[in-house]
């Protein structure tokens, strides 16, 4: 049987995590199902750093077409979920579903994979708390007010989370996060 991954994300999610994790995720022999609020295509967004700009800029990025919509997500089905960054974490973590989801991924103890943005919904779920993480350095502020400990490195793993501070940081993240699926 192929083993699942739940990528969660929706419009203005970073289109390169999302694609890059959809890859990467097939290359290894896992089925990924991207998840969002509906079954559509999603307006995702490239965010990218550039001299003389004191926070990152935001361009229109590759679309992707959500596999199922969260109210269809049931949790058993799959391995792990992975938390895409980019803007989109900002309204699904006021999500009732979403937190509802990665409250069970947690309760279930099965994987649970974050990148940039995608620790604010793991915040508003109460999963960071007691918890050593990295995310976007700019979130700092907000894991650490959810009672979570930031550490500045490419890849945090603690218990069953791992985290990414950005897309930069892929190397390091993706050779935890199978290291993990491997255990």
């Amino acid at each position: 049987m192929t083993k699942k991954i739940l990528l969660i994300t929706g419009d203005g999610g970073e289109s390169y995590e999302t694609w890059y994790a959809y890859h990467r995720f097939q290359e290894a022999g896992y089925e990924p199902h991207i998840a969002a609020n509906e079954k559509r295509w999603l307006h995702l967004v490239m965010h990218d750093f550039e001299p003389g700009w004191d926070t990152y800029v935001e361009r229109q990025g590759y679309q992707a077409k959500a596999d199922i919509s969260f109210s269809e997500v049931v949790v058993d089905n799959y391995d792990a979920v992975l938390i895409i960054g980019g803007r989109a974490p900002e309204y699904l973590r006021h999500n009732q579903l979403v937190l509802k989801i990665v409250k069970e991924f947690d309760a279930k103890k099965k994987w649970i994979f974050s990148i940039c943005h995608g620790i604010q919904v793991l915040n508003a779920a109460g999963l960071v708390k007691g918890k050593q993480v990295t995310c976007y350095e700019h979130v700092r502020f907000e894991v650490e007010s959810a009672g979570g400990t930031w550490i500045e490195k490419d890849s945090v793993r603690d218990g069953k989370l791992v985290s990414a501070p950005t897309w930069q940081a892929h190397p390091a993240f993706f050779r935890d996060v199978f290291k993990c699926l491997s255990e």
